[in-house]
């Protein structure tokens, strides 16, 4: 199965994103992928603001971006735009990072007026950077994600149903590229 990179553009240390990523991640690891993640806020802000492409913490993040077939890129969504974050770490990467990568775009908001800025800010700079495909993404409301005490992540039932059909499709893509561009035996 393929190596997919999750990447959390969140801020938040109690992030709903990051974690609605990682119950995410599972359905893939259950569907046999192997799932890195990365926390973008646990990149030194120093080497991100200050565009130090060489610090080793950017240069590892740079390499896990090579070596994945997928990426999932969750983000919150303020101003109508993805977080500046994670719009910090797109920046250091090289232009065509994606080249070849199947990418699914998620999002978390408060609000429905968001909903369309996967399509409209996200979506296109996936694109400019060189992705293969661009899977129809996903934007949750914050309402819809619960985190018990224990951390645990529970979503209403029609998040649920919905996050795990474009995450289904994801994977789907993935199994499919994977399979055309693993050498014959």
């Amino acid at each position: 199965m393929a190596t997919v990179l999750s990447v959390s553009g969140s801020p938040s240390p109690a992030s709903r994103t990051a974690r609605l990523l990682r119950h995410l991640d599972e359905r893939l690891r259950d569907q046999g992928h192997d799932v890195v993640s990365l926390d973008v806020r646990t990149l030194p802000a120093h080497a991100l603001l200050g565009a130090d492409f060489g610090h080793p913490a950017i240069v590892g993040a740079t390499a896990l971006f090579e070596r994945v077939e997928g990426v999932v890129i969750g983000t919150p969504i303020y101003k109508a735009a993805y977080s500046g974050l994670l719009k910090a770490l797109l920046d250091l990467l090289p232009q065509y990072a994606l080249t070849g990568k199947t990418v699914l775009p998620l999002a978390t908001g408060g609000s429905v007026a968001h909903v369309l800025a996967i399509d409209y800010a996200l979506r296109p700079v996936l694109t400019s950077m060189g992705a293969a495909h661009v899977v129809p993404g996903w934007f949750t409301l914050d309402k819809d994600i619960t985190v018990g005490e224990d951390g645990a992540v529970s979503l209403t039932a029609g998040t649920a149903q919905a996050l795990a059909e474009v995450t289904d499709r994801f994977s789907a893509v993935l199994r499919d590229r994977t399979a055309v561009l693993a050498p014959s035996a």
